[in-house]
């Protein structure tokens, strides 16, 4: 049985041979990942990331502005007299009440369809 003779050369060859499969195996799994070679990419779409977050917190500002007023007007609307309460809402308060079509038209100042219609619609309902 002859002696199995291994030379250095030969290891370094086969530590070579390792190294250079396992630097193979590491740069597609950076690759794969997104993190290999897109320093300028990533760099690049932070800016647009940026824009992005500076056009979505002006939007969220005036959505806000917006939910402020309709707040408000919707307080003025709560609290005002009831001398401005719209013909309508006093013929479905009183087809709440069971008013008839007649009643609620003479009563509101609008049409006898209307005031059918408003009678239907709320007897119903019961809303």
């Amino acid at each position: 049985m002859e002696a199995l003779v291994v030379t250095w050369r030969e290891v370094l060859v086969v530590v070579v041979a390792v190294l250079a499969v396992y630097i193979a195996e590491l740069v597609l799994l950076l690759r794969w990942s997104g993190r290999w070679g897109n320093g300028a990419k990533r760099v690049a779409r932070a800016g647009t990331d940026q824009r992005v977050m500076d056009g979505l917190t002006r939007e969220v500002g005036e959505l806000r502005k917006q939910v402020a007023r309709l707040q408000s007007e919707i307080d003025k609307l709560r609290t005002a007299p009831s001398g401005s309460v719209s013909p309508y809402n006093l013929a479905i308060q009183m087809a709440r009440q069971g008013a008839s079509a007649n009643d609620v038209a003479s009563g509101c100042g609008i049409s006898r369809g209307e005031a059918e219609l408003i009678v239907a619609l709320y007897r119903k309902l019961r809303i």
